[in-house]
């Protein structure tokens, strides 16, 4: 007796072994196309196998006898569905903007059976072998796909721009994980796939990519929080301390003002990296070019806030130069709680909650400026009602300027 293993690029598996009169004969079994390429099968199996491929099963055909005479001995219908939670899987993964697309090794009518049954749209491409280059677009469903053309669809996707993450669990699946920009292995996944993963599933199923998805845009709205506060107060602060030199002919922070503002502007900031953060509907894109004009035109409006304020001190109340700096000091404080909580949202600053930490360190900060101001502690001490008044106009600063920021940052596609 001999045995052909099943080879993915024939896709038959033979066996040729001896009957009870000594004659040689020849078993195969595989993809029916293929078996009945090489023997004789009746006029309607054809349609049997393609009514049983609809439904969804993996059809597998058989045949034996002579050598060189095979008929077909009948269909093998396997049932593999798709597990319960598949469709609202995908469905999520569609409402955050991520496309998803079935690759198998199953044929055409099978293949299109799952994706209608799953929710996967777009066409399906016939079982040929992918060129280079290709349009990846233009197909929902990949069938009868060897395990070397899952590397080639991963390189086309990519060089039309996409994004890739490439589900995978067996060893020939290693090289598309490693090329993908996300290689995930699932649970069952042998372990030359999780060495090429960039993420491994520890559940069964594909739950976790949707939590993963969620999570990664929700550290990245938290970074993009980061820099854009942190862009628009240093944008502010350089303009704000060269104005209000012109203006008062003095320095308008001391040394010890110009360390309690960093520590209290950098307290703050890095509370945002524990903000309870909203991630973003779409797929997130780092354009810092985009960043940075918008927080050129926030810090602008920040600082005709600032430059006001102490213009407001110096020529309406007549007050002197250690009460223009602490004035200054103030206002710069104040005005960046609000900054904070106008900026840490991409929607009305009042759409979600803040962080603990986001909270904490925002009543410290107000706290020290109050208790600095009023007790003349390192700063020349001011009345309460300015104070007063400063905080109030920051308050109204930050509900004016969020309505100020939605355009812009829907203009420049801010995160």
């Amino acid at each position: 007796m001999r045995f052909t293993p099943f080879d993915p690029a024939r896709k038959i598996s033979e066996a040729i072994a001896v009957d009870s009169d000594g004659r040689e004969l020849r078993i195969a079994k595989g993809a029916f196309e293929v078996i009945a390429a090489s023997a004789d099968v009746p006029p309607d199996s054809g349609h049997i196998a393609d009514d049983l491929a609809g439904q969804g099963n993996r059809v597998i055909a058989v045949a034996a006898g002579p050598t060189h005479a095979l008929r077909l001995a009948g269909l093998v219908a396997l049932s593999d569905p798709p597990r319960e939670d598949a469709a609202g899987l995908i469905a999520a993964l569609r409402d955050l903007g991520v496309r998803t697309v079935m690759v198998t090794g199953d044929p055409p009518v099978t293949a299109a059976a799952i994706a209608r049954e799953v929710g996967i749209a777009g066409a399906v491409r016939p079982p040929e072998i992918l060129p280079e280059t290709f349009d990846a677009d233009a197909y929902g469903v990949f069938a009868r796909i060897l395990p070397e053309d899952k590397y080639r669809l991963v390189k086309a996707m990519q060089s039309r721009g996409h994004i890739v993450g490439m589900c995978g669990d067996g060893v020939n699946d290693a090289p598309a994980l490693r090329q993908a920009q996300m290689g995930i292995a699932v649970s069952s996944a042998t372990d030359v796939a999780k060495a090429a993963a960039g993420m491994v599933m520890t559940e069964p199923g594909l739950g976790g990519i949707v939590l993963a998805i969620r999570e990664g845009r929700v550290a990245f709205r938290r970074l993009l929080s980061f820099t854009f506060n942190m862009l628009v107060k240093k944008i502010e602060a350089v303009l704000f301390l060269a104005i209000g030199l012109n203006l008062t002919g003095h320095a308008i922070l001391t040394p010890a003002l110009m360390v309690l503002l960093f520590v209290t502007n950098d307290f703050l900031s890095m509370s945002l990296t524990a903000d309870r953060s909203s991630f973003a509907p779409a797929p997130s894109v780092w354009r810092m070019r985009n960043i940075t004009a918008a927080a050129v035109i926030l810090g602008l409006c920040k600082l005709a806030l600032s430059t006001s304020v102490l213009a407001f001190g110096r020529f309406r109340l007549g007050l002197g130069p250690a009460e223009l700096q602490t004035l200054a000091f103030a206002t710069l404080v104040l005005g960046n709680q609000g900054l904070l909580y106008v900026l840490r949202e991409r929607g009305r600053m009042w759409r979600s909650r803040p962080g603990a930490w986001v909270m904490a360190s925002s009543a410290i900060n107000v706290a020290l400026v109050f208790a600095l101001a009023l007790s003349g502690i390192l700063v020349a001490p001011l009345p309460w009602q300015i104070i007063g008044l400063v905080f109030a106009v920051s308050i109204a600063f930050a509900l004016i300027l969020d309505q100020i920021k939605l355009p812009i940052v829907s203009a420049f596609k801010v995160g």
